[in-house]
């Protein structure tokens, strides 16, 4: 294949964070042929890909941020569609989500113009195959930032620490049903001016293999320390956690209003659940999820009345239309002593939810929650990011985003999280940069409501 010295493929930065959109630009093709761009990333597992092929405009030019693919694995415009439309190649297993923030992604793009003569109504010059290649590396630990590991009064997690004169916005953050510690999630945070302390509490080092029976006071002690140990802007830590981590940001806020000074739940619960998918075998999906001072917190599967059907055993429902969710809030008197009481707190509350979300309704609890807080005269933020065509898998910014059949981690079961992958990349990268700025606001505002000083309402730093 000949090299044409004009067909260039650029992108801008080649270099930088998870977070950071790209500009992708390919010049000097002939107009109206054709250009193929294909994006492979070595991930834990194998290789994830995905290809388009674009339309050159009248002046050689393709510009992937303004130009939609006439074919390929995504149809719009949009600079980072090869990244999260990639999908795994043949052979590969595993997940897209980064396994270890030491380890940066590397993307290998791919320029490809097939011999063509351009639009009909030219001339054209019969011109050569032409081929060009750029390697994007995408960053998740940035060097500026402090990673140390905490292992203090039974506290399990990983604290990243941005290189700016404290005292920061802090965060701790919560991994969901699958357990385990969200280092990528706090390490993107702390790219962005936060101090994040992502917190295991199972499936973590020392820590156990299931939710059931969790104890809040765990949670309690993670927040004093944070006060006591981390300096945060605004005196307190806000809390951050994904599915069941959601339901639990919501509960702490609820349950120690003092120590908590914002949340950001995504795809959170408006109810107290059992332990469902991750819980020990020997209590089974209805057990307790949580506890405090040893005595389990009611939760919706405790005996209701209203669920007839087992939800979590890999069979389907008995009817397409049923859905456990709505039929456990049939038990009235269950759902009332279920509900996460978040009228108690006084501080903002953010929630990011997707109408498609077919792992939980997390639309309809977030709407339950932020209607209970109106109806309770909350006078702080509150803020309620829904996306139309996301569901539960609402994750970082430009990774793969067409995961959304998935077997549990832990229970092993097959279940779906809904929406489609634009629609979830969309609310990756969009409830990204709102939770960032939302994170700063709160912690500014409590900051400055204590020094007795103008309040700015920046939106990101």
């Amino acid at each position: 294949m000949s090299r044409d010295a004009s067909f260039a493929l650029r992108v801008v930065p080649r270099n930088g964070a998870l977070w950071e959109r790209r500009s992708i630009r390919i010049s000097g093709a002939v107009p109206g042929s054709l250009v193929t761009v294909r994006a492979v990333t070595v991930r834990d597992g194998g290789e994830w890909a995905a290809q388009a092929t674009f339309l050159v405009d009248r002046d050689g030019d393709v510009d992937l941020g303004t130009q939609a693919p006439v074919s390929g694995d995504y149809r719009v415009a949009d600079s980072m569609g090869l990244f999260w439309s990639q999908r795994r190649e043949v052979g590969t297993t595993g997940s897209a989500e980064p396994a270890h923030v030491a380890r940066p992604l590397s993307t290998l793009l791919t320029a490809r113009a097939e011999p063509a003569t351009g639009y009909l109504d030219q001339a054209g010059d019969g011109a050569d195959a032409a081929e060009a290649a750029v390697e994007v590396t995408q960053w998740l630990h940035g060097s500026d930032v402090e990673r140390s590991e905490i292992r203090s009064g039974g506290l399990v997690g990983t604290l990243f620490r941005p290189a700016h004169e404290g005292p920061l916005p802090t965060v701790i953050v919560l991994n969901g049903s699958g357990g385990g510690i969200n280092e990528t999630r706090a390490a993107q945070y702390a790219s962005r001016g936060i101090q994040a302390l992502a917190l295991g509490y199972f499936r973590a080092p020392g820590l156990p293999e299931h939710i059931s029976r969790t104890p809040l006071e765990y949670f309690e002690h993670a927040l004093r320390y944070v006060a006591a140990e981390l300096s945060p802007l605004g005196g307190r830590a806000i809390v951050s956690g994904q599915s069941r981590g959601g339901e639990l940001s919501l509960l702490l806020a609820a349950t120690y209003p003092e120590l908590v000074l914002g949340v950001a739940a995504f795809v959170p619960a408006a109810f107290v659940f059992g332990a469902q998918g991750a819980a020990d075998p020997d209590e089974g999906w209805d057990g307790p999820t949580w506890t405090r001072d040893g005595r389990p917190l009611e939760h919706l599967w405790h005996d209701n009345t209203g669920v007839t059907w087992q939800p979590w055993n890999d069979e389907p429902a008995p009817t397409r239309h049923r859905d456990v969710y709505v039929d456990g809030l049939h038990d009235r008197a269950l759902a009332r002593a279920s509900r996460i009481p978040i009228e108690r707190f006084p501080g903002p509350v953010a929630c990011i939810s997707g109408l498609d979300d077919r792992a939980w309704p997390s639309s309809m609890a977030s709407r339950i929650v932020h209607d209970t807080l109106a109806r309770h005269r909350h006078t702080a933020e509150r803020l309620h990011l829904d996306y139309e065509e996301a569901g539960h898998g609402i994750a970082l910014p430009h990774l793969p985003s067409t995961d959304i059949d998935r077997v549990h981690p832990v229970s092993g079961v097959h279940y779906s999280n809904g929406g489609t992958p634009r629609g979830n990349a969309v609310a990756g990268a969009d409830s990204f940069e709102k939770v960032c700025a939302f994170i700063h606001r709160t912690a500014d505002h409590a900051a400055s409501s204590t020094d007795h000083a103008p309040h700015s309402h920046e939106e990101g730093r």
